[in-house]
């Protein structure tokens, strides 16, 4: 409940909850971002990942090099080409991590009530006495009393490989802790401490050399960046971006400290999305405190049109291949509070079940999304943009009041930048929405390109949108462009079994300097 008005449909009755939900045409409204990785990044499961309903693919660089990821990435261009999916990438920074040095690799046990210390002493071998850490200053930051976090995979809420420490004193360069769980550490073992990240820089060396290599190779869609701690951090990284002739890349600001929370109005007026990093939230905040947080940061994201994605929700799932009651039930809230997407990291990165873990997320999104109150939303945007509206708000919204006044089956948008599909998205229509994405032509002083694969994919990370790119002769075919465009969109929503004759669509588009909403019957 928000605002007085119930989130959910009413009445809903127990009866709906007994039938079997309807067969779905297309994935969820709702976004599913996948982590591809070792148990998710052969062609054959990665096509599988795309026909459940992956729209994103995730490629975090805490885990191997360039090499390997890039080997991935072929694996998913061809698993497109073989699914005849789109699929945008998204670059994961690292930001500033702080690793346990420990190349051997050999497992820690830790036993609760013993002590330990934290060194930066790194010629020290790690054992249950002793853990090095590349990090002079830590002692210098750390007071008695403060928590370390301790663990292989952030942050599962699975204690037996993560553990808690209390600091009881510092010493010169060391930090002496008492063990609040038992744990067994192993592998790549990293240290959260909040006080560290205000002192590092956000993008670190790692992270630069990735981008400017690997992401300007691949020109990568989204860069997701951990650790934003304020609205400096994105536009740091704006900057190095347009150095690297990413121009056209969007930034994903990662909100995962107390810091971020802080400065959450700034840095959603400078990003291009949001993504609420849970798992290291529900580190530096209260357990209690976390959902007030992430129902304030989904709202201020709806309000202003900017997407944003939700993690860590169904962990279980790593090794089950069902999710938790509680899990299943995060995730349909999250959908009613207005999340746009769900991003799924240990679940398919190294999860057992990469390929049940979407289709199952992707069909409670399904069915929260068929009991939203969308019209309840649609007048607190209303209410929110206030009046006047601009011209372009006052269209997309009366596109949006339109199909759910005459029950459309879809809403056809026609787009170069992706803007007029992303306003109407704001509005969070109940249907899905088919950008057909008119390509420009633009030049340089060595040749003229066409634009819109890019801005077709920008939309792949948006609530309800499902990109169409036309082909360059539809954008230089004048008055018929329209025409055509739109046959392509329905013969596009036949193919996927979701028109049938009679059916409604609402059609957005500019002619001349005017934008036009008007309503089409299907006639197979």
């Amino acid at each position: 409940m928000q605002g007085g008005h119930m989130e959910v449909e009413e009445p809903l009755r127990l009866s709906s909850v007994l039938t079997s939900s309807k067969p779905s045409h297309l994935p969820s409204l709702t976004k599913l971002v996948g982590t591809l990785g070792p148990n998710s990044r052969s062609v054959e499961t990665i096509e599988a990942c795309l026909n459940a309903g992956m729209s994103v693919a995730r490629f975090d660089f805490s885990w191997l090099d360039s090499d390997y990821h890039q080997e991935t990435l072929q694996n998913l261009r061809l698993a497109m080409k073989n699914a005849k999916k789109l699929c945008a990438v998204m670059l994961d920074t690292v930001g500033p991590e702080i690793p346990i040095c420990n190349q051997n690799g050999k497992p820690i046990e830790l036993k609760a009530d013993d002590h330990i210390t934290i060194t930066s002493d790194v010629s020290r071998e790690p054992s249950a006495e002793f853990l090095p850490v590349d990090y002079s200053g830590l002692s210098k930051i750390l007071k008695k009393g403060d928590t370390v976090f301790l663990g292989q995979y952030l942050f599962t809420g699975s204690e037996n490989t993560s553990v808690w420490l209390e600091v009881l004193e510092t010493n010169g360069q060391d930090v002496m802790c008492l063990i609040k769980n038992t744990a067994t550490l192993a592998g790549f073992i990293l240290m959260h401490v909040s006080q560290v990240y205000e002192s590092l820089p956000n993008l670190s060396d790692k992270d630069k050399k990735v981008i400017s290599e690997w992401g300007s190779r691949n020109n990568v869609d989204f860069i997701s960046l951990s650790y934003t701690r304020n609205v400096e951090d994105v536009r740091e990284l704006r900057a190095f971006l347009r150095t690297n002739n990413l121009h056209e890349t969007q930034v994903f600001a990662k909100i995962e400290t107390v810091e971020g929370l802080k400065h959450f109005c700034e840095i959603l007026q400078e990003a291009d999305g949001i993504i609420l990093g849970r798992g290291n939230l529900g580190i530096d905040l209260p357990p209690e405190k976390v959902f007030l947080f992430q129902k304030s940061a989904v709202y201020k994201c709806n309000m202003a049109g900017k997407p944003v994605i939700i993690t860590r929700v169904v962990d279980s799932m790593t090794g089950n291949l069902r999710p938790t009651r509680a899990e299943a039930t995060d995730v349909a809230n999250a959908v009613l509070d207005g999340a746009d997407g769900i991003l799924l990291g240990a679940e398919t990165l190294r999860g057992l079940y990469p390929i049940e873990t979407i289709k199952i997320v992707g069909r409670i999104c399904a069915e929260a999304e068929t009991v939203r109150n969308h019209s309840v939303h649609f007048k607190r945007i209303s209410k929110h943009v206030g009046e006047p509206m601009s011209h372009a708000e006052s269209v997309a919204s009366s596109a949006v009041r339109a199909a759910i006044k005459v029950k459309a089956a879809l809403i056809v948008v026609f787009t170069s930048s992706g803007r007029a599909a992303r306003l109407i998205a704001k509005y969070r229509p109940p249907v899905p929405v088919f950008a057909v994405v008119i390509p420009r032509l633009r030049s340089n002083s060595l040749k003229w390109t066409f634009t819109g694969s890019a801005q077709a994919r920008h939309l792949l990370g948006v609530r309800g949108i499902y990109p169409i790119l036309a082909s360059p002769n539809v954008a230089t075919s004048g008055a018929s462009s329209e025409e055509s465009g739109l046959k392509l969109a329905l013969n596009h929503g036949k193919s996927v079994g979701l028109l049938k004759p009679n059916d409604q669509i609402v059609v957005f588009q500019k002619i001349g300097d005017s934008s036009v909403v008007k309503i089409v019957e299907f006639q197979a």
